[in-house]
């Protein structure tokens, strides 16, 4: 499978699987990236409020790296007791 390239473009709103491409000099704005464990690579390249999504391979590496404990899971601000003061 070729790679696609892409440089020096701004990506928004866009479903893009991110496998076989080579992203240059891009900005990715509010985009859906698929990702199911083939080659890819970025160089200066930002991700803005983008959305990852991810399939096969990739899906079953990131779920057992979960169950394992190797991957954070987000936390949750603490709540604060009922009458307890506020810090602002």
């Amino acid at each position: 499978m070729p790679i696609t390239k892409y440089a020096n473009q701004t990506l928004e709103e866009q479903s893009i699987d991110v496998d076989e491409c080579y992203f240059v000099n891009c900005v990715l704005k509010e985009c859906d990236l698929f990702f199911s464990g083939g080659d890819f690579e970025w160089q200066a390249t930002k991700f803005e409020n983008c959305r990852w999504h991810f399939r096969g391979a990739a899906l079953r590496t990131f779920n057992l790296l979960n169950q394992i404990g190797v991957l954070k899971q987000p936390q949750t601000p603490a709540q604060s007791a009922p009458g307890a003061p506020r810090m602002n």
